[in-house]
C-alpha cells in the first residue's frame, strides 16, 4: 500500500509509508526535487502484529499514526520506535478500513462480521483511556440498505482509463480565481490524471470558500495521548487577505515551476512534480485528452486539468469546410486504391490532379478557378497507358506534372494554359533507369528541374529534368522505402524504410547514407519530414502493436533513436503529414480517416503540443495544402487545404480564433518563404551551389499589426456576486423607484421658467390671446379647405390614369395576342427594365436558332414577347409623364 496523506504537519516535504508484505512500516522524507533523494528510510517501525494493511495519520497531532494490522489496529508515535502507544481491541474478523474523525477525537474502523458476508461492524475508539490505559471503544453492526435519493449525485466525470486509485488534493492548492472547488487525482496504469471540479462563476466568491484547515499541527502525539483536543488553526482562501510569502534566499530558491493562480504559500512551495508525476509515462504527450468535454449533471462542472507543461497558442485552432460555391462536385470514377506511398491526389495554386479508376492510368486535371458541378460526360484526361503509383506537381511550374508508373518509368506532362481541353497521350519527357516499380517521387524544394524517386530495386535516384537523365543513384536500403523528404536548405535527403531504419543522405558528396538510426517498429508504412528549421525529423508510422505513432529525431544524432514519441490511435492507414514552417504546426490525416490531427512541434519538452482536431462529415481520400498566400489573414487562417472525398473536392480553412481580427496578427504570421519560386537551377545545385528562398510579408497595407494596437484599459464587466445576492425589502425597492422617477422629472419644488417672465397686464394679455385664436382659426380653416380640394383633384386624376392605363394595357394584350404575364414568363423577366429585356431577348433568340437545334416557332414567341413588353414600357412611360405635368400646372 502507498499513502501520501499528511495534511497537518511538515509543510515542505512529503512522507511515504511502504507497508511491506512482512511486518514493517518504513517512513521516507522526500527532499526538494532539485536535490538528491534519500536512499534509505528515515524511520522503520516493527509492529509485530502480523500482516499490515492500512496506515492513516492523525489530522491534528504531529507524528501520530494509526496502523491497521491483520490482528488489531495500532496507534504509533513516530518519535518512539520501541513500541506503539496502544494496541486496540479487534471486534471483527478482517479489518477493511481505517479513518480518523476530523477533530481527531475518534478513530473508526470497519471489519466484516465473522460468518456473515453481508454485514459489517463499525468500531469507534475514544481518546479517553479506560482502566487498562487503552482508548475506550464501542461497536455497532451495520447492514447494507438501498436508498437512491439519500445521497443525490451532484456531478460526475467520465474518464478514459480504468481507475486504480483516487486522492483529493488540499484546498490550499485550488485555483480559487477560477472557482475550482475540488481537485482529485486519478491513478491509472501508467499515469496520474488531475480532474478539476469548478462552479461556473468568475473571480473569488466567499460563499464557496469558507476557512479551511491549515497545515500547522495543533499538538504533539504525547499531548493528544494525555487527553488534549486542540484543533488545527484555519486559514482563509481569499487571495487578497493572505500575506505575501517571503522569498527564500537565492541559493535555496527552487527552479521556476507553474503553480495555480490564486494559490497559497503552501501551494507555491509544493513542486509540480510532487503533485503530478509518480511514474514515467509511455509517451511524452498526456494520456488524457484536454479537449474532451466530460459530462456533467449539474451546475458544477468537472474536467481534466491542463497539464503543467506549456500549451500551444494554436490549441483552439478550428477547421471549417468553405462554402459550397467553392467545391468541385460530381467527380466520377475516382481511383480509391492508390498505393500507400501516394498522397491520393496533388494540388498547386491553379489546379489539382486526381487519379481515375479507368484503364490506362488516367489522371483528371481540374482548375481551381472553375468550381461547380462537373458534367456527366467524359472529361479530357492525361493517359499514362500504365497504372499510376505516384504523381507530383512541379513546385516552380504549375503546368508541369510528373507521374510515376508501375513500369519503372517517370512521365513528365505539360498541362496547357487554362487546363485540359483535350486528352493528352504524349508526355513531354520520359525518365527511365529504375529496374522495378517505383514507390514515390519528390521535387527538390529549391532547385528547379530536380527530381528524386525511390523504387522496388532498393535504390533512390536523382533526375535532372533539364538534361532529361539520371544524375545520382543512392544505395543502402535493405527493404522498401516508405518515404523521402528534402531538408529545408535542400542539402540533405532523409528516408524511412521498411527495414526499420531512418537514413540521411548528402547526395552531392556520397551515395551512401551519412547517418543512420532506428526507425518505427511497425512494417505497415511511414512518412518523414523535416521540422524546426531542419534540426529535427518527424516520422509518422506504426509501433510493434500496429498503433499509429509520431516519433521525433534529432537530425544531428539519428543513431541515438527518437528523442520523443507519442501514440495517436489505431488505424490501418498511414498518417500523411503537412508541416507549416512559419507556425511549426503539423497537420496529419490518413486516407479513409474522418479526423484531422493537429500538433505544434517545439524543439524542447514536451515536443508535441496537442491542438484541437477537425472532423469531416465523411471519410476523405486525401488532404493537400495550398501555399500560404492563399490564406485569408483577415480571418486568421494559417492553412488552407483541399479535401478529396468520393465525388467532391472541398476547400478546408484552418483558423485561429482571435478577438481583435481588425488587426494583423503579426505573432501568427511571420514572413513566409516564396517556395513557389526557384532559388537556383538543377545544374547549379549539382555543381555545389546552395540557395535560399526570399521571404515576403503577408500583412495587407490597410491593416495595423496587433503588436501596435492601442492598449485598452480593463473594464469590469460584472458586478460582485454580493450585489445580486443582497435581499432588499419592499420599502427599499419603493424608495429606489421613486428616486429614479424624481431624477428623471426633476425637482418639483424648483420654480418654472415662465414664472420669472415679465410682460403685459392681464387684461391686455386676454385681448391679444383672443385675437390670436380667431386669426389662427381662420388661417387653419382656409388651408385645410385648400388641401382637401387639392387632394380630391389628385385622387380623381390618378383614378382616370389607372383606368386609361388598364384600358391601354388590355388593348395592347389584345393586339399582340399575348398577356403581360405570359410575355414576362417567356423572356424570364421579373422587373420591366429595357436592359434586362434586351439582354434576355438576344440570348433566347440566339439559343433557339434553327441552326443550333431550335425552331422558328420558338423564335417567333420570343419576338412577340419582346414586342408586348416594349409596348408595356411605352404605356408606363406615358403614365409617368402625365402626373408630372399635372403637378406643374397645379
Amino acid at each position: 500500500d502507498l499513502s501520501v496523506i499528511y495534511p497537518a504537519a511538515h509543510l515542505f516535504y512529503i512522507i511515504l509509508f511502504i507497508l511491506l508484505s512482512v511486518i514493517q512500516v518504513k517512513l521516507w522524507r522526500l527532499c526538494d526535487p532539485e536535490l538528491e533523494q534519500p536512499s534509505s528510510p528515515e524511520l522503520t517501525l516493527h509492529p509485530g502484529q502480523g500482516r499490515l494493511e492500512l496506515v492513516h495519520f492523525h489530522p491534528t497531532s504531529s507524528g501520530l499514526l494509526a496502523v491497521g494490522a491483520a490482528k488489531s489496529p495500532l496507534i504509533w508515535d513516530t518519535s518512539r520506535q520501541d513500541a506503539p502507544l496502544a494496541v486496540l481491541e479487534q471486534h471483527g474478523d478482517h479489518l477493511q478500513s481505517l479513518s480518523w474523525k476530523r477533530d481527531g477525537s475518534l478513530l473508526a474502523t470497519s471489519c466484516k462480521v465473522r460468518f456473515d458476508c453481508c454485514s459489517w461492524q463499525l468500531v469507534c475508539y475514544r481518546s479517553v483511556q479506560n482502566d487498562h490505559g487503552l482508548p475506550q471503544s464501542y461497536s455497532s453492526t451495520l447492514l447494507p440498505f438501498s436508498s437512491p435519493n439519500l445521497i443525490p449525485a451532484v456531478s460526475h466525470c467520465l474518464v478514459d482509463n480504468s481507475t486504480r486509485g483516487v486522492a483529493m488534493v488540499p484546498k490550499v492548492v485550488l485555483d480559487v480565481m477560477s472557482c475550482e472547488v475540488m481537485r482529485v487525482l486519478q491513478l491509472t496504469d501508467s499515469c496520474i490524471v488531475p480532474v478539476s471540479y469548478q462552479v461556473p462563476r468568475k473571480e473569488f466568491h466567499e460563499d464557496l470558500y469558507p476557512d479551511t484547515v491549515g497545515s500547522t499541527p495543533a499538538m504533539s502525539a504525547e499531548e493528544w495521548w494525555q487527553g488534549g483536543n486542540k484543533q488545527v488553526e484555519k486559514v482563509g482562501l481569499n487571495p487578497d487577505r493572505r500575506p505575501k510569502p517571503k522569498a527564500p534566499p537565492a541559493k535555496q530558491m527552487p527552479a521556476k515551476k507553474e503553480v495555480a493562480r490564486g494559490g497559497s504559500k503552501e501551494a507555491r512551495d509544493i513542486s509540480v512534480e510532487n503533485i503530478f508525476v509518480v511514474s514515467p509515462l509511455s509517451t511524452p504527450s498526456s494520456s488524457a485528452d484536454p479537449s474532451r468535454s466530460p459530462s456533467s449533471t449539474s451546475g458544477l462542472s468537472s474536467g481534466f486539468l491542463p497539464s503543467p507543461r506549456p500549451t500551444s497558442k494554436f490549441r483552439h485552432i478550428q477547421g471549417a469546410v468553405m462554402h459550397r460555391d467553392t467545391h468541385i462536385t460530381n467527380i466520377r470514377g475516382l481511383n480509391l486504391t492508390t498505393p500507400g506511398e501516394c498522397d491520393g491526389f496533388c494540388v498547386n495554386r491553379q489546379r489539382m490532379a486526381v487519379p481515375l479508376a479507368i484503364s490506362g492510368g488516367q489522371i483528371a486535371v481540374f482548375e481551381r478557378s472553375q468550381p461547380g458541378k462537373l458534367p456527366d460526360t467524359a472529361l479530357p484526361t492525361i493517359q499514362n497507358s500504365v497504372n499510376v503509383v505516384d504523381f507530383s506537381w512541379d513546385p516552380f511550374d504549375t503546368h508541369r506534372l510528373a507521374v510515376a508508373g508501375d513500369d519503372a518509368k517517370i512521365r513528365v506532362w505539360q498541362v496547357p494554359e487554362g487546363g485540359l481541353k483535350e486528352t493528352l497521350t504524349e508526355p513531354e519527357l520520359i525518365l527511365q533507369g529504375h529496374t522495378e516499380k517505383i514507390y514515390s517521387i519528390k521535387f527538390h524544394p529549391l532547385a528547379s528541374g530536380l527530381l528524386v524517386s525511390s523504387s522496388y530495386d532498393l535504390t533512390v535516384r536523382l533526375w535532372n529534368l533539364e538534361s532529361g537523365g539520371e544524375v545520382k543513384i543512392l544505395t543502402g536500403h535493405q527493404d522498401q522505402v516508405f518515404g523521402m523528404a528534402w531538408s529545408p536548405d535542400g542539402k540533405l535527403l532523409a528516408t524511412v524504410s521498411k527495414d526499420g531504419k531512418v537514413r540521411i543522405y548528402d547526395p552531392r558528396k556520397s551515395t551512401a547514407p551519412v547517418q543512420e538510426g532506428p526507425g518505427p517498429d511497425g512494417p505497415r508504412g511511414a512518412r518523414i519530414l523535416w521540422v524546426c528549421e531542419g534540426k529535427y525529423l518527424l516520422v509518422s508510422g506504426f509501433d510493434s502493436r500496429s498503433e499509429r505513432q509520431l516519433c521525433l529525431y534529432s537530425a544531428d544524432s539519428l543513431s541515438s533513436g527518437a528523442i520523443a514519441s507519442t501514440q495517436v490511435d489505431v488505424s490501418p492507414s498511414t498518417l500523411i503529414p503537412f508541416y507549416d514552417p512559419d507556425t511549426s504546426v503539423v497537420i496529419l490525416t490518413g486516407k479513409g480517416d474522418t479526423r484531422v490531427l493537429i500538433y505544434e512541434i517545439v524543439p524542447e519538452e514536451p515536443y508535441f503540443m496537442d491542438c484541437s482536431c477537425f472532423n469531416s462529415p465523411e471519410p476523405h481520400k486525401g488532404l493537400a495544402f495550398l501555399p500560404k498566400t492563399e490564406c485569408n489573414v483577415r480571418d486568421v487562417e494559417i492553412a488552407v487545404g483541399l479535401m478529396l472525398t468520393k465525388a467532391t473536392v472541398e476547400p478546408v480553412a484552418f483558423r485561429v480564433p482571435r478577438v481583435k481580427k481588425e488587426f494583423f496578427q503579426d505573432d501568427v504570421y511571420t514572413d513566409t518563404a516564396e517556395w513557389w519560386k526557384p532559388a537556383l537551377t538543377a545544374s547549379a545545385w549539382l555543381s555545389g551551389s546552395n540557395g535560399q528562398h526570399k521571404k515576403i510579408s503577408l500583412k495587407p497595407k490597410d491593416m495595423t499589426p496587433v503588436s501596435e494596437a492601442p492598449k485598452e484599459a480593463p473594464v469590469r464587466k460584472y458586478m460582485p456576486s454580493s450585489f445580486y445576492l443582497e435581499e432588499k425589502t419592499d420599502e427599499q425597492k419603493k424608495e429606489e423607484l421613486l428616486s429614479a422617477m424624481v431624477a428623471k422629472l426633476g425637482n418639483m419644488d424648483d420654480p418654472l421658467p415662465q414664472e420669472s417672465f415679465e410682460g403685459v397686464d392681464e387684461d391686455e394679455w386676454a385681448k391679444y390671446l383672443a385675437q390670436i385664436i380667431v386669426m389662427g382659426a381662420q388661417v387653419v380653416g382656409r388651408a385645410f379647405a385648400r388641401a382637401l380640394q387639392q387632394e380630391y383633384a389628385a385622387s380623381q386624376a390618378a383614378a382616370r390614369a389607372r383606368s386609361r392605363t388598364g384600358q391601354e394595357s388590355a388593348a395592347a394584350s389584345s393586339i399582340t395576342g399575348m398577356s403581360l404575364q405570359e410575355a414576362q414568363q417567356i423572356l424570364n423577366v421579373s422587373t420591366l427594365t429595357p436592359e434586362e429585356i434586351q439582354k434576355n431577348y438576344e440570348h433566347l433568340f440566339k439559343v433557339n436558332d434553327k441552326a443550333v437545334g431550335g425552331s422558328f416557332y420558338l423564335q417567333s414567341k420570343v419576338v412577340r414577347a419582346k414586342e408586348r413588353l416594349d409596348e408595356e414600357l411605352s404605356i408606363q412611360s406615358q403614365q409617368q409623364k402625365q402626373p408630372s405635368q399635372q403637378n406643374t400646372e397645379t
